[in-house]
């Protein structure tokens, strides 16, 4: 495929960055399908995904999405919390359609339903959690593109990328990966450049899920240091360099306005006079 291409080939910096996700790491268990994607089994029975295959089968998605000529016809699935961020940031440089949380039964064969659609390509994140699209999709006749691991199924599954889809760091580089080759084939990036948008770098862990409490720590971390910085700067201020005993200046805005009012009214009223002389 892709791999005898230079510019196409797995680079050791996509690689390292597989490792430091753990995108290899499989489950105890193997499906029959998934077996041809396996490159070893660990001794505490863990399987290990073989990651020249999955960026191989990674190039073959992104293909199949570049072809697409509306990227609205392209809709993204997951019904995993963790993956809800990367369907969010892939939708938003790519322009599908992103579906969160549960998947309405009948949104590809109910026409009279609300939120039917008519996809041209289903991507999903795990086929054993998303099996109503999947299921849909075979009776809409569409196809499905798949993130899967050692033991999902690939039933109904047109592309499956093997890979570790139950990482939340692992899922959030695998959407980050898919779009960064989707853009280069279609040339918005290329792979000199990066994958830049708007003279901004989108980096990894845009993608990756973060955690509701760990972000409310983080910003009362934040709100601490601020705290703590402001007693700094008073404490080491020079003596009688800032009053907080200090009242700011009190204005009497209603005489102002009652002023002005005048004003305008005794310009008016000239005018009047000025007009009637004249006539």
């Amino acid at each position: 495929m892709s791999g005898g291409f230079d510019p196409f080939a797995l680079k050791e910096e996509d690689a390292m960055k597989f490792l430091a996700s753990q995108t290899h790491i499989g489950t105890t268990n193997v499906d029959y399908q998934m077996q041809q994607y396996i490159y070893k089994r660990r001794v505490d029975g863990t399987y290990i995904i073989n990651l020249r295959k999955t960026w191989q089968k990674l190039q073959l998605a992104a293909r199949a999405i570049a072809a697409i000529e509306n990227p609205a016809d392209v809709i993204v699935v997951s019904a995993r919390p963790f993956a809800h961020r990367a369907l969010m940031k892939f939708a938003a440089h790519t322009g599908a359609t992103p579906i969160f949380g549960r998947f309405a039964p009948g949104a590809l064969t109910n026409q009279i339903q609300k939120n039917y659609k008519e996809p041209r390509v289903i991507v999903i994140s795990d086929p054993r959690v998303d099996h109503q699209v999947v299921t849909e999709a075979s009776y809409a006749n569409v196809p499905v593109i798949s993130f899967a691991n050692t033991d999902s199924p690939l039933k109904l599954v047109d592309i499956s990328i093997p890979c570790n889809n139950k990482g939340a760091q692992s899922v959030g580089l695998l959407w980050w990966f898919l779009a960064r080759e989707v853009l280069t084939i279609k040339g918005k990036i290329s792979h000199q450049t990066g994958f830049i948008l708007d003279d901004k770098e989108i980096m990894p862990d845009l993608y990756f899920y973060r955690d509701p409490a760990e972000q409310e720590k983080e910003e009362a971390q934040q709100i601490e240091a601020t705290d703590a910085a402001a007693q700094e700067y008073v404490s080491t201020a020079e003596p009688g360099a800032i009053d907080f005993n200090a009242q700011p200046e009190i204005k009497d805005w209603a005489a102002e306005t009652a002023a002005e009012s005048w004003a305008q009214g005794a310009g008016n009223q000239d005018w009047n006079n000025a007009s009637s002389n004249q006539w």
